[in-house]
């Protein structure tokens, strides 16, 4: 039967290494610990015993511990959400009545529309707040630093 637990733990280690959960690798050492239980007595109840409580036991105590270790980020910002918080310049005014106003940021050239609703002139740094369907929504930057042009 030692086997079974072999090819078992075998199995639950390939998983883990397709995976990011980091989740099976602890039914992977449970097998193991059952394969060892399997050189001890023949009883296939005992063997599964030790490999569910293994696991469990595992599971439930280290686990807390690996994830205090593993970093991963919350969320990723990508696309049009990635510029929010970054600045630009205005290279055309901003007028949200009329619906016009561009910046430039980072390189590109996007729509813009003012956050507080007042007009920002051409050549004003503006930080991005949100984005508004295809419009970056600005404020006018009030302290001077790097720009993303």
């Amino acid at each position: 039967m030692w086997v079974f637990w072999l090819i078992a733990a075998g199995i639950f280690f390939i998983i883990e290494m397709a995976t990011i959960g980091f989740l099976v690798f602890w039914l992977g050492i449970g097998a193991l610990l059952a394969m060892v239980t399997s050189f001890i007595t023949d009883n296939l109840l005992i063997q599964v015993i030790v490999f569910v409580i293994t696991s469990t036991i595992l599971l439930i105590f280290t686990r807390p511990l690996v994830n205090k270790f593993i970093k991963t980020p919350k969320e990723v910002k990508t696309n049009a959400y990635s510029i929010i918080g970054k600045k630009g310049i205005v290279i055309s005014n901003i007028n949200n009545i009329e619906g016009v106003g561009q910046i430039k940021i980072d390189g590109d050239v996007w729509s813009a529309k003012s956050f507080d609703e007042e007009d920002i002139a051409k050549d004003t740094e503006v930080e991005i707040v949100e984005i508004d369907g295809v419009k970056a929504v600005v404020k006018k930057v009030t302290n001077t630093s790097e720009v993303s042009v």
